[in-house]
């Protein structure tokens, strides 16, 4: 490392290769002939192909962004993809307390972004989000394991903890609290603050790593009913 270089924490980091070059892509190709001219046929494809392989974990992991207005302040945080049908792209989650919730109320443009390093593959979408009914949020609900309903009710999400009050033990309180209400209840009903958000979406990128940077991309950009596609540039 040069003296110019001596003050970074961390410079060029290169991957499995133990060189300052990144890993070369080398795994797919992406073409106009192999998309389906409906970007969530597409998605549900690629899906598939991430949740049939061996060598991507949890594929409906995505990272989540919102941007707050007026300040335009961005927040990212991961979530799962729950549901994906003929509007978009659904996640659950706080929708009362969380810094999500407070950028979505200001600002309904959000993005979401997978990356599937075992294929070379990540996808982009943006749009704006609309909330679940209740209905629509129960039925996921009532799939989540107990202590997660119970959880959904006892965490006002992203609030402070006081550390004069014992930091966990207040969560840990509001969790037997809530406990105590629902005993003996099979069916726990979905909290008003929780449930789902569909991100509709208005662009849907697909990214196929290459080598030498030279990444497929092929955007779908919303046209009337139907969608445009565009290959980008890498």
């Amino acid at each position: 490392m040069t003296a110019a270089n001596s003050s970074k924490l961390i410079f060029a980091p290169a991957g499995s290769n133990k060189t300052p070059q990144a890993d070369q892509y080398t795994k797919g190709i992406l073409s106009r002939s192999q998309l389906s001219p409906s970007p969530f046929t597409q998605f549900h494809t690629w899906f598939t192909h991430a949740r049939d392989s061996q060598s991507v974990h949890q594929p409906e992991t995505v990272c989540f962004s919102t941007a707050h207005l007026p300040s335009g302040s961005v927040s990212s945080r991961y979530v799962y993809l729950k549901e994906l049908d003929s509007k978009g792209f659904v996640v659950y989650s706080n929708w009362g307390s969380s810094r999500k919730a407070y950028d979505v109320e200001s600002n309904p443009w959000a993005a979401l972004a997978f990356w599937w390093a075992g294929l070379e593959r990540q996808v982009r979408v943006e749009g704006k989000c609309e909330r679940l009914s209740d209905e629509e949020s129960q039925a996921y609900y009532d799939l989540r394991a107990r202590g997660s309903r119970i959880g959904a009710w006892a965490s006002e999400q992203s609030k402070v903890l006081p550390e004069e009050e014992g930091e966990r033990e207040v969560l840990e309180q509001r969790v037997r609290e809530v406990e105590e209400r629902f005993a003996g209840a099979e069916e726990i009903p979905v909290p008003g603050f929780w449930g789902g958000m569909r991100v509709v979406p208005e662009m849907i990128e697909f990214w196929q790593g290459r080598e030498s940077r030279l990444h497929d991309r092929f955007r779908y950009l919303r046209d009337g009913d139907g969608w445009k596609i565009e290959r980008l540039s890498p």
